[in-house]
């Protein structure tokens, strides 16, 4: 395909990372996170060293406990690559983490669940407080599947508005603080809703780097694709400064995500583009999150890829499945599908739309997935008849 005019990035400011220098005009820094339980020292240290092996220029560990935030001492003794740690509902860990890492993410969305009475300026003033002190940037990711409660349904059907705005609120906040140290996300499953809302912020905020992601991209080949297509779109653009592809792929695999973010970027470079204009969807799609360690059950893995085949017959048909191993963003991506799989640490929870069919062993879902498909199937024809 012949290469399109590349813009010129966009000017935005420098936020060092440890060792990595993310914007400004410095390279394109690919990374990925793990997929261990954080507080298993060895098993997340070994998976941080795969990583950097691979080829990455930062890691990020989830943490949602305590226990895990402990664990991050020994994590960092073990490797020198950036470090990059994922807070999710308490945010006061961030003064625990600090210390051991090098840029702390957290989600506008995630803050309003802990200490509610406490205004969202308040928990963001804390976090930065932190960061200043240990030497820490900060990123404000924001998911499609965790949007801020009080955005909610503010720009009616536009849900890209919902999370263009909730990064521009916490932006705000943190000028005001006075800690310009700090990058953006805007992700979502939906390669052109990922497009929209970089291209939307830019417009804005010219001046922020951003971490782009297709979230839940799902197993590859296909995660590779939509990944593909929304960073061609994108960095064609002049935007974007840091990217992570997120796979559904077992543990000892997860360096292929920044094998693929590496071939993406090598490819652009050298003038070689993949994708169409937009990411038209007209058959059946299937998203799984990555694997990370807020995973409940490893097995979601295979069952995704169960998934992929088992359904292979309704190709032509444009219906949504859904499967999630995540406890944090498995919920909201469920709903928003036609067919969801909700993969808890024993058991799988069907659902179509919004309401539960019903809970099931693993080795027993895929029947009962089967049957709603062929409802759905069923039922979509039947207007036509």
């Amino acid at each position: 395909m012949a290469a399109p005019s590349l813009k010129p990035r966009n000017p935005t400011r420098e936020v060092r990372v440890g060792s990595t220098v993310i914007g400004a005009g410095h390279p394109v820094a690919v990374q990925s996170m793990t997929a261990t339980r954080t507080q298993d020292v060895e098993a997340t240290s070994a998976q941080v060293r795969l990583l950097e092996v691979a080829g990455a220029d930062l890691v990020r560990i989830a943490v949602d406990s305590e226990k895990d935030a402990r664990a991050l001492g020994a994590i960092r003794a073990g490797t020198r690559v950036p470090l990059s740690v994922d807070l999710q509902e308490n945010y006061r860990l961030a003064a625990v983490v600090a210390p051991h890492v090098d840029k702390i993410r957290y989600n506008p969305g995630h803050l309003y669940h802990h200490e509610k009475s406490r205004r969202a300026e308040e928990k963001v003033a804390f976090i930065a407080e932190a960061a200043a002190k240990h030497d820490c940037a900060l990123r404000v990711g924001v998911n499609c599947g965790s949007v801020d409660p009080a955005l909610k349904g503010r720009f009616g059907a536009d849900d890209v508005a919902e999370m263009v705005a909730s990064a521009l609120e916490h932006c705000g906040i943190l000028d005001r603080i006075g800690f310009p140290r700090y990058v953006v996300s805007l992700k979502d499953s939906d390669p052109n809703k990922v497009i929209d809302a970089n291209i939307r912020f830019a417009a804005e905020r010219p001046d922020v780097p951003l971490h782009l992601g297709v979230t839940e991209a799902g197993l590859p080949p296909d995660g590779v694709i939509k990944t593909r297509i929304a960073f061609e779109q994108i960095l064609s653009r002049g935007i974007g400064d840091t990217i992570r592809v997120s796979l559904t792929v077992p543990n000892d695999r997860k360096g292929e995500e920044i094998a693929a973010g590496r071939a993406i970027l090598s490819d652009m470079a050298a003038g070689r583009f993949r994708s169409v204009p937009r990411f038209e969807n007209k058959g059946l799609n299937i998203i799984s999150c990555p694997s990370c360690s807020r995973v409940e059950n490893e097995a979601f893995v295979e069952l995704a890829e169960k998934v992929r085949d088992m359904t292979a017959y309704a190709k032509d048909h444009a219906i949504t499945i859904a499967v999630m191993g995540c406890r944090v963003n498995g919920p909201g991506e469920t709903d928003d599908a036609d067919l969801g799989l909700w993969c808890g640490p024993r058991t799988v929870t069907l659902k179509r739309g919004e309401r539960s069919v019903g809970h099931y062993p693993y080795a027993e879902v895929l029947g009962a997935l089967r049957a709603e498909l062929d409802a759905l199937i069923e039922a979509r024809a039947a207007p036509a008849r």
